[in-house]
This record gives C-alpha cells, structure tokens and sequence, in this order.
C-alpha cells in the first residue's frame, strides 16, 4: 500500500525565489511516497530481488538487523536481463552499484547514492538539498545478506509534484489502448518530481517542445497549471537554441491561458513573448529563416539569451540522420524522415505561423495595439506557405524553397496548424498517411493533431493501439512503466526510459479522441468534440478549473451511439455532431434539431442519443 506523505520543507518559499513567481502557499507542491514492493523473490543465498512496479524517480529505504557488521551490495536499475538488473542496459538507461556497511546498532538506512554531473550542474534543475541525490528505478537487488529480506524491510523513496490520480479517467473496448493511456498519464506523474518540466534524467534541462508536450499531458491528466505556469517563466531567461523549440514558447503561453483561464503571464510577458515568436526574421513575403543574416547578437539578447554569440538551429526533429551525429542510427534518414533543410524551412515557417495567429488573438484580449499587424502577417505567412512550398503538381508540401523533397513533418505540421487548402487535403493526409509514423515521439504529437483536425480519425486511432516497433506499445513491449524518448532504443543510442515528450496519447485521448477541449478560456464553455472510430464503449474523466468533465460512450449499433456526458457547475457545453443534417439526436429523451452540428448542454448529466436516418 502506497502512504503519501507531504513534505514538510520550505519549498513554497524555493521554487518562489527561484522562479520569480507568485507561489500559492495553500498547499505544498511536492509529495513524497514510500512504496512497497509488488513482488520479491530471493534469487540465491543472500541475494535479493525486489520489482516495486513502477519506475519512479528517488532512492531506496532499507530495515535491516545485522548481527555482526557486514557490507551489503545494492543494485538500483530500470531493466531486467535474464531475471535480473541489468548492469550494462546501454543509452541513458539507469543502473546504480552501492556499497552499505550495516551494523547490529542501527535499523533503518537510506541508500546515499552518487550524483551525475550531467544532470546535477550547468544548466540541469537543481533538486532541494533536502531530497538527496535521486535516480529513476524500478528494480533493487540486495546481495551480501546473512539476513533475509521481506517487502516490509523495503520501500521505493520515490518524489513527485502533487499529483491527484482521481481526477482523470479513460477506458475503451480497446485493451492495448487502455495501457498506453495508463503508461501516459503515469509519465506525468513520474517526471515531475524537478518542479519544471524536464526533457528526462540525462540532462534534467527544460526545452520548450518538451514542455509543450507534457503541458498539454498534464493539464488532462490533472488539474494542475502551477507547474506548466513556473516552466514558462523559466524559458523566459533560459530559451534553448533550436529554432522551432523557440517557437513552442508561444504555443504553451495559449495552451495557458485557454485551460487556466489565467491572464498573469500573458500580461507579464508580452513583450518577450513577441520576440519569441521571431518576427523580426520575417523577410517581405512573411516567411523566416535563421540563416538570413537578421540573426544578430542584439536579437539573441532580446530572445533571453545570456551568450550572445549562441545562434539559433533549425531542428524539425531529433535526432537526424547518422551522417550528422555519427551515430549508428536503425534508420539512415533519422527521425526527420530524410528532411532538407533549407535556409527557407517548411517547418520553420508552419510553427512562425502559428505563432502570428496565436499572437494576433492575444493581442486581442490584452488590448494591444499590434492585433492587425499580427493577423495580416498570419495571412501573409500561409498564403507564402502555399504559393511557395506546395508542389502545385504532387499536391503535398516540398521541406523548403528550393527543395524537391517531401518529409512527413512538412505536410502534417501544415494539417495541424491547419494551414491546407481545402482542394489540397486529399492528397497532403494521402501523402502524410503513406509515411507511417515516420516521425520521432516527439513529431508524434503534430502528426496526431493534423490526422484528427482533417478527419482521419480511424487512422489516428490506429497508430495509438499499434503494436509496431514505431508505437506507444512498443515502450511496453520493452518494459518501460513511464514513456521512452524514442520508440526503441535502437532509434537514438542515447535515450532514456523517462522522457514526458514520448507521452503524447495523455493528451489526444481526451483533447481528439474524446475531443474535449475549452472553447472559452477557463472553460467557460467546453467543446466536445467525440470521434470514437470502431471503439464499442469509452469512458473518460478529465480535469478542468471547474472540475471534471466526464464521458460515457457506447456503439449501440451501426446506426445508433450513446453518450452521457457529465458537465460542472459553471459550465456550458458544445458537442458537436458531424453530418447532423443525416441523424436523428436525442437530448434527454426530446429530439433536437442542431444549429452548425452542434448540441448545445447545460451543467449536470446530458443523456444524448444519435441515430442515423
């Protein structure tokens, strides 16, 4: 039985003063727990192995009576080889070999384990003194014991950030799903304990693309915004180099303030978060490019950037191939999907888009003056996208002027900003489709969101429950309880077994699959948007600042679903209906005609019924 603890420490108070943050003192934001074993079996004579489940991010505590000193040996590790910790499991997978000296005079130990340097300085968080040096693990071998162990004696030290497991839900009539849902929203849990968002235990750094991903997990997993909120202000001063992590900065700030409904950072920092965006780079026709000579060491300042001779990259996804890290990579191309990068990105400019659009409706709320400056270069930009990197004969987008090839991250980053002309969709989702999942787990979450903003809903679904080498199930086929860095180990030789930006089915499950996202900010009105492919039932629970959102869905027939949807107090709701023209819907019992597909709910429990005519 796992016991919470809170800890009792001034941290409130830390991550303030480290964060320059307003820091709600109502209640504290880390948690400790002591978890038992789930299974422990005795290998040899002396020789003990402990599994507690799950990887968790903390060290070990140990009762133990020694009736003469001894010395035991104790493993901490993430992966078993043939019954047992691996000690030589390769990239950045994590194995630990202490020495404890024991004594009949003391009874209880905790494991003092040695730091990294890499992920203990520079430029990594830094934990509180109080937490000791910490590792990700799931597995403990005792050896050198004249006394036997039980899992009583045993308990996994493991730190998080607060985190309420019952404020979401989601179960299908699909089995696999259902783990990569729980292998997902664990890895929420699990890679919290630094108090920001961080790319993994390698480093332990903050990168934008990272966060912007464990953002979007976070806010369906749990209703939590502090610590998305602290991360933003920490890329403030600390951006990192690559050109389209750069250009996430803006995409959490929305992601913000439409789930929180919080204006404070907006406010705070519009005027950093203009420059973020790079519209300084933009040439006459709207488009960017780092390579233009506009990147100067005045722009890198105004960036945040306290090296002024540090320049941005363009990155499109990592790694590329092996003639450019030297790495002996399964796939020549990397994950770009064989990407030219040109001075004039494809990718670049979707995400520059994005930026302009977002900025144009933030300038709106907050009053400023450059609203129709930001729209008009919104207008511009996709109007540059598609009359300059759309292959007017193939139909799909080349990856840069000038190019003539084609990658999977030019075309769905094009769907998922909704950059596509109507008369070019067709043959852009053919192209991305024909492509697999020829992106990184971190290209992942763009591919999801342009397959569901362009309907091809059955597709997505598909590639969430596939049990390819490329695919969430893979991470459990391997045997790692919190989402890897790649999808094997094979396709970056460094990765680790803790990465949150591999997690992304914690978002798409309930923001497309469910489709359950704010309309208004704060979720003044929440859009319901489901799109269950060949599912049979599906039940969902999702957190907002006014509680949860709960989902019940069942495929009746061919010609008949159901839903029952649960909306809080304060609360209004749009589910949309496609083709409502064609269906006969029920609402509490009373048939209504849909204004634009949508069936408007109040709070409390709508019963909705859709038959086909």
């Amino acid at each position: 039985m796992r016991k919470i603890i809170l800890l009792q420490l001034l941290l409130a108070a830390f991550m303030a003063q480290s964060f320059g943050i307003i820091q709600d003192n109502s209640k504290n934001p880390f948690q400790l727990e002591r978890i038992a074993p789930v299974k422990l079996t005795k290998v040899v004579d002396g020789t003990w192995l402990a599994d507690f489940g799950k990887d968790a991010f903390g060290t070990l505590e140990l009762k133990y009576m020694a009736s003469k000193p001894e010395t035991l040996v104790i493993a901490l590790g993430e992966t078993l080889l043939n019954g047992r910790i691996d000690p030589k499991p390769g990239g950045t997978i994590r194995y630990q070999e202490v020495k404890l000296e024991v004594s009949p005079s003391q009874g209880s130990y905790t494991l003092k384990l040695p730091a990294d340097k890499r992920n203990t300085s520079g430029a990594a968080i830094l934990l509180p003194d109080t937490f000791g040096v910490i590792t990700p693990f799931r597995y403990v071998e005792i050896r050198n014991a004249a006394q036997p162990v039980t899992t009583a004696d045993l308990r996994q030290k493991a730190y998080f950030w607060r985190f309420d497991e019952s404020q979401s839900s989601f179960t299908s009539s699909d089995s696999i799903l259902n783990q990569v849902w729980e292998l997902c929203k664990y890895t929420m849990k699990a890679t919290s304990f630094a108090g920001l968002y961080i790319d993994g235990d390698r480093e332990r750094i903050p990168y934008e693309a990272d966060a912007y991903i464990n953002q979007l997990g976070h806010y369906c997993t749990d209703q939590e915004y502090e610590l998305a909120q602290r991360t933003i202000v920490h890329f403030m001063s600390h951006p990192t180099w690559p050109t389209e992590w750069l250009l996430h900065t803006a995409l959490m700030m929305y992601q913000d303030y439409y789930y929180s409904g919080d204006l404070t950072l907006l406010k705070k920092y519009y005027g950093p978060l203009r420059n973020k965006t790079l519209v300084d780079l933009a040439r006459e026709d709207g488009l960017i490019s780092t390579t233009s000579g506009k990147v100067t060491d005045e722009l890198m300042q105004k960036l945040g950037f306290t090296d002024s001779k540090q320049r941005l990259r363009d990155i499109v996804d990592w790694p590329p191939g092996q003639k450019d890290t030297g790495w002996k990579l399964a796939r020549p191309e990397g994950e770009r999907d064989g990407h030219e990068m040109m001075p004039i990105n494809t990718v670049v400019n979707c995400f520059f888009y994005e930026n302009m659009r977002f900025m144009a409706e933030i300038a709106d709320v907050l009053n400023q003056p450059d609203k129709a400056y930001f729209e008009a270069m919104a207008a511009k930009v996709k109007a540059s996208i598609n009359q300059k990197l759309l292959d007017p004969v193939k139909g799909i987008y080349v990856d840069g002027e000038g190019s003539s090839h084609s990658s999977i991250h030019s075309n769905m980053l094009a769907l998922a900003f909704g950059i596509v002309p109507a008369d070019r969709i067709k043959s852009v989702t053919d192209f991305v489709k024909s492509r697999g999942m020829a992106c990184s787990v971190y290209g992942a979450q763009f591919l999801m969101d342009g397959l569901y903003n362009y309907g091809e809903t059955q597709y997505a679904l598909d590639l969430m429950r596939s049990t390819s080498e490329r695919s969430w199930w893979n991470m459990i086929r391997f045997g790692s309880t919190i989402a890897m860095e790649a999808w094997d180990m094979k396709y970056k030789p460094n990765s680790d077994l803790n990465h949150a930006w591999g997690a992304v089915p914690a978002n798409i499950i309930p923001r497309q699959l469910w489709g359950i996202q704010p309309k208004t900010p704060g979720f003044g009105t929440v859009l319901i948007y489901p799109r269950m492919g060949d599912l049979k039932f599906s039940t969902i629970k999702t957190p907002t600042p006014k509680g949860s959102v709960k989902g019940d869905y069942k495929k009746i027939s061919d010609a008949l679903t159901a839903y029952s949807i649960e909306i809080p107090t304060g609360m209004a709701g749009e589910f949309k209906v496609d083709g409502a023209a064609k269906k006969v819907v029920l609402l509490n019992g009373k048939s209504v005609t849909l204004t634009d597909d949508i069936l408007k709910l109040k709070a409390g429990i709508n019963k909705i019924e859709i038959k086909l005519k």
